[in-house]
């Protein structure tokens, strides 16, 4: 069987059951695996498994779709998005019709979403939220679409995209080191949310 044909194995390496026993099947598996012994073929094969497997998933891609299915899909696509925007705009809802989406906006729309992250935006009766994973991931898909549109960028898009990514990683750095200077809860410290720290 080829290495790309191999079915994924799940296996249950859990020592303990969740009462917090000792698993009998476990326990004498442990001590066989701790006995010395020379280095089977198959743990060798295991140890190179990893780099085969990633070059194996970048070799399993589909390929891509032909360029007539590609636009047969974006005219199927823009016919039924016109179609959503009559019945919006027949409603009587104009000013929730969609504008067009462009690179200037889909930066902003990483921006709101980031400042939302940072609790920088919220409604007034909230609490702000952070969300310091979630922004960092925000920044840095910003700066993957600035790594890889360099060149292509108009001049205002690229000065956008430089504000955006300037200021939204100065925020980061701010609340980051806010959280780093705050004092930590002693451990057995109830929160204000009931739960014990």
């Amino acid at each position: 069987m080829s290495e790309k044909n191999k079915e994924f194995v799940v296996q249950d390496r859990r020592r303990f059951a969740i009462e917090g026993d000792l698993l009998q099947d476990k326990a004498t598996e442990t001590a066989e695996q701790e006995k010395p012994g020379p280095p089977t073929k198959d743990v060798a094969s295991k140890v190179e498994e990893p780099v085969s497997q990633a070059a194996a998933d970048e070799e399993e891609l589909p390929p891509p779709p032909t360029a007539a299915e590609q636009q047969e899909q974006q005219a199927a696509y823009r016919a039924s998005g016109k179609q959503i925007d009559e019945m919006i705009s027949q409603a009587g809802d104009r000013e929730h019709v969609p504008a067009e989406m462009t690179f200037e906006r889909l930066v902003e729309s990483f921006y709101m979403t980031a400042l939302l992250q940072l609790g920088a935006i919220r409604q007034e009766s909230e609490q702000p939220r952070v969300d310091i994973i979630g922004a960092r991931q925000t920044i840095d898909s910003l700066n993957i679409l600035q790594e890889k549109t360099k060149g292509n960028l108009t001049e205002r898009e690229q000065t956008l995209l430089q504000n955006v990514l300037f200021e939204l990683r100065m925020a980061w750095i701010e609340i980051t080191n806010a959280i780093a200077k705050a004092p930590r809860p002693e451990p057995g410290i109830v929160s204000p949310g009931g739960k014990i720290k």
